[in-house]
């Protein structure tokens, strides 16, 4: 038994560890691991350079030249023989949000307080090798309750909530096993894809007269490239072609690979036959109610901080209320830019709130809920199986994934603004209230 348990547990990937024996480490060293885990607290690279260039301002390194690729980090130190370029990997392994959480304030306690290098590397290797707050039930809960709240979102029929249940737990379950098995985790979309599908098929797809793809999609949420994609069209609009051309392709391909599975299932079981009668519709509280779970289920999935759920759910309610309202005056394809640009200074403002989590925490979950990652894996897994009007929901895709983009630099911009504008007013008048005082 023992020689079996360490046969098994030599598949499970390495996990960092925390390393209180480090040596002394410099701010290159500090700048190239902080910019690697921003990458994986899933940041676009032009924040993370301006992150790692206003650290180095802050530690007296301005001469450091730091260059950002989505899977790696160069810091080029002019100081040393031959302009040294350092090089450090992000290992692709995405944070959890408490880990994006105390990330983001060692962050922030770095850029104020000015601590040792070699202190916030071990903080952050602490965090990296941190343990979920919640255990395998709780993690498998909360993706089944991710499952129908975004199944209640994209598609509230009275008869898939069953079938959301099911999938979440199958998904879970899977996601759960795959992420202890280094070599499962590399075909885990493709398998997973064709599983759902497979079992919806043969199972299920008799009893429910639904489209397949569209009761099968929520489920699959954890593989979507929403946010990979949002961020590349992000990159690719603010001059990061580098970035975002490599991003992109990665997000294309991510669906290619779910698009895969779905086929592979669907020409297995056979093609569906046309459903003879309409699902019933759950009325416009579904939305709502998907919601409030999706919030509940990143609280549990991704082991949200501490009394973030709250928080959370008004990032959720007020990215789905702009999105509700750029549909309304925008239309459907735009809705996304508005949402953008009115969650953003939303999220910013409550992140000065003290009992607030971070911002990176209350964004991610709003991305989530803005990107149309479900509808370009719908259009691609319709395209490979030849159903007509693939091609425009594909279009329809990638025009939103720009609208998204352009709100989200706008939104990001207009927040900066105001904040500048706010410091500059207070400053002005700490001074005005000095220069009162001098003449009295």
């Amino acid at each position: 038994m023992s020689r079996a348990r360490g046969a098994l547990q030599a598949l499970r990937p390495r996990a960092a560890t925390a390393d209180t024996d480090a040596p002394d480490v410099g701010v290159t060293a500090m700048l190239g691991e902080l910019g690697a885990a921003l990458l994986a607290a899933s940041q676009a690279t032009s924040d993370v350079e301006e992150t790692l260039d206003r650290l180095a301002r802050q530690y007296d390194r301005a001469d450091l030249r730091v260059f950002v690729l989505p899977t790696i980090v160069m810091v080029e130190d002019p100081r040393r023989a031959s302009s040294q370029t350092s090089l450090f990997a992000a290992d692709g392994t995405a944070l959890r949000l408490d880990q994006v959480d105390a990330l983001e304030r060692l962050v922030r306690q770095a850029s104020q307080s000015t601590p040792s290098p070699q202190d916030v590397v071990a903080r952050l290797s602490a965090i990296r090798s941190a343990p979920p707050r919640f255990g395998p039930v709780l993690t498998v809960f909360g993706y089944t309750l991710l499952t129908v709240g975004f199944g209640l979102v994209l598609n509230p029929t009275l008869t898939a909530l069953p079938v959301y249940v099911l999938l979440g737990v199958v998904v879970g379950s899977i996601v759960l096993i795959g992420a202890r098995v280094a070599t499962l985790s590399l075909i885990l979309p493709v398998l997973t894809a064709f599983s759902v599908t497979l079992l919806i098929s043969v199972l299920v797809r008799p009893l429910v007269h639904d489209d397949v793809l569209r009761l099968v999609a929520p489920s699959l949420v954890s593989f979507l490239p929403g946010l990979t994609l949002t961020i590349a069209a992000v990159e690719l609009t603010s001059g990061q072609m580098m970035a975002g051309a490599s991003r992109l392709v990665s997000g294309i391909a991510r669906l290619g690979l779910l698009a895969f599975g779905v086929y592979a299932g669907i020409s297995l079981a056979g093609e569906p036959p046309p459903p003879t009668t309409a699902p019933v519709q759950l009325g416009a509280w579904a939305p709502w109610a998907g919601i409030v779970l999706v919030a509940l289920g990143y609280y549990l999935y991704s082991a949200a901080p501490r009394r973030s759920l709250l928080w959370i759910l008004y990032a959720l309610v007020v990215a789905y209320s702009a999105q509700l309202l750029g549909d309304a005056l925008v239309g459907a394809e735009m809705s996304g830019l508005v949402g953008a640009l009115i969650v953003i200074p939303a999220v910013m403002l409550a992140g000065r709130l003290a009992a607030s989590p971070s911002t990176a925490v209350m964004l991610t979950c709003a991305y989530w809920l803005l990107v149309p990652g479900a509808m370009g894996f719908i259009g691609l897994s319709e395209a490979a199986s030849g159903t007509s009007g693939a091609t425009d929901t594909i279009l329809r895709t990638f025009g939103s994934l720009t609208a998204i983009a352009i709100g989200m630099l706008l939104g990001a911009g207009l927040s900066r603004d105001v904040m500048a504008m706010s410091r500059g007013w207070r400053q002005a008048r700490r001074r005005g209230g000095r220069d009162a005082h001098d003449r009295s």
